[in-house]
């Protein structure tokens, strides 16, 4: 009888097991690129500015570390901004742990902006000893400096911009696509795969002994059925961040507005190419829910309109190009949530307005695909403007789709372009704090 009783124990503490898992409060991971504390101006975000959002992220990414590709090492993009030094941000950053001790500080390494050729990412990957140079250099950074883990944005090579197509259209891409072979994104594809298990698998291990954590953002555009081993990745992994934003750009799609990231997919639009069609990705291929977490944007992407544009405003329509630079980022085409709120109908904004007349926004009660805003064309072509953006309310309802699919967490993307000021409604990092009261 006493093999039953001990055969019930395992099964109870199995369940228990089980249970407390699925109770583990959700991440919030907050983004923070120290390349925005270079930027002059309103837009300028030193690391004192963030301060403010810290209680409401479980875990702080400070990016980006970048490979040297003379020497395969992990080194700051920044060093006189970030190394003892310089400035010492990357001390000051794991300092913020005594005044929030249960935030975990990670170090951000590839990161967005592709400023680096993919191919000394998928070269280093070919070498095991270049390998091991890479790991032991980003253990020695993490060690030095006190960080908790690394969160590591391969830059794989991205896939090529589609046009919106309807079923007939995409039928006859597709059959050209077999024969054009434009499709591959990597001759040497399947080799990588395998060796970026293999990097995960040796980080792992390098990390075990200090109990560093170890994530991975899946970055836009970068088809993780060709270059990442899901099921054999996974089990390494404490997290991966799936940056389901940015599907539609004016630089990847200049003749093509669109919503930049939509909850579910639309009709006649890419398949997957959404927050969901990107998790039921991940979870189809057998990765934990829990260790999956949505990505937030925290800005808006903007076209320029022409008289070929229509006057409806319903996307996906004509465009040419990037719209002209916000005040505070002074980017083409690219908006913190700020500048887009001070271009709306809002009279609680100020300092802000846009010099142009405010956009006319369209909300999103479908709660399914986001927000956008728009102005017409001004009779001579110019001033027209067409904005896919995050806000509040579209956050809150990805956080809630985080929690209703029992998802590990998400990620603010980025807390620099988030309402640092409070200039729109007077509070502070408003789509941090609408997402995390949703999970």
């Amino acid at each position: 009888m006493w093999w039953k009783k001990l055969g019930v124990a395992l099964l109870l503490v199995v369940a228990t097991s089980h249970y407390v898992q699925s109770q583990q409060p959700a991440k919030v991971l907050c983004y923070y690129d120290a390349a925005n504390f270079l930027i002059e101006g309103l837009g300028k975000v030193p690391l004192a500015d963030i301060d403010t959002a810290l209680p409401f992220c479980t875990h702080l990414v400070y990016g980006y570390a970048a490979i040297d590709v003379e020497t395969n090492k992990a080194v700051s993009k920044q060093p006189n901004l970030d190394l003892d030094t310089g400035k010492g941000n990357y001390r000051a950053v794991t300092q913020l742990k005594s005044k929030y001790p249960s935030l975990k500080v990670l170090l951000g390494l590839g990161g967005y902006k592709f400023s680096e050729p993919s191919i000394k990412y998928l070269t280093l990957l070919e070498s095991g000893a270049a390998r091991i140079t890479f790991i032991n250099s980003v253990y020695s950074l993490l060690k030095t400096y006190g960080f908790d883990g690394l969160d590591l944005a391969w830059q794989f090579p991205q896939n090529k911009p589609k046009k919106v197509r309807g079923k007939l259209g995409s039928a006859w891409h597709g059959f050209k696509k077999v024969f054009s072979g434009d499709s591959v994104l990597d001759e040497k594809a399947d080799e990588h795969r395998e060796e970026f298990t293999a990097l995960l698998r040796e980080l792992k291990n390098a990390f075990r002994s200090d109990n560093y954590q170890l994530g991975i953002t899946v970055l836009p555009h970068v088809n993780s059925s060709i270059f990442i081993d899901i099921p054999a990745v996974i089990n390494y992994l404490d997290f991966v961040n799936i940056a389901a934003y940015d599907q539609q750009t004016p630089f990847r799609n200049p003749k093509e507005a669109d919503f930049a990231a939509p909850l579910y997919e639309l009709t006649d639009r890419v398949a997957g190419n959404s927050v969901d069609g990107l998790v039921r990705h991940w979870l189809a291929n057998n990765a934990p829910a829990s260790k999956l977490i949505v990505s937030i944007p925290t800005f808006g992407r903007g076209w320029r309109l022409t008289e070929e544009s229509g006057i409806t405003g319903v996307p996906p329509l004509v465009a040419d190009g990037p719209s002209g630079p916000g005040k505070q980022l002074q980017s083409e085409g690219f908006y913190s949530w700020a500048e887009v709120c001070a271009m709306l109908p809002n009279p609680s904004n100020t300092g802000l307005k846009g010099a142009d007349g405010p956009l006319r926004k369209v909300g999103d009660p479908t709660k399914r695909f986001g927000s956008y805003a728009f102005r017409l064309p001004d009779k001579d072509g110019s001033n027209g403007l067409w904005v896919s953006y995050e806000d509040p309310d579209t956050a809150g309802n990805k956080a809630g789709y985080v929690k209703a699919k029992s998802l590990g967490g998400i990620a603010i993307n980025d807390l620099s372009q988030d309402d640092v000021r409070g200039s729109c409604a007077g509070e502070k990092f408003p789509i941090l704090r609408a997402a995390k009261y949703r999970l």
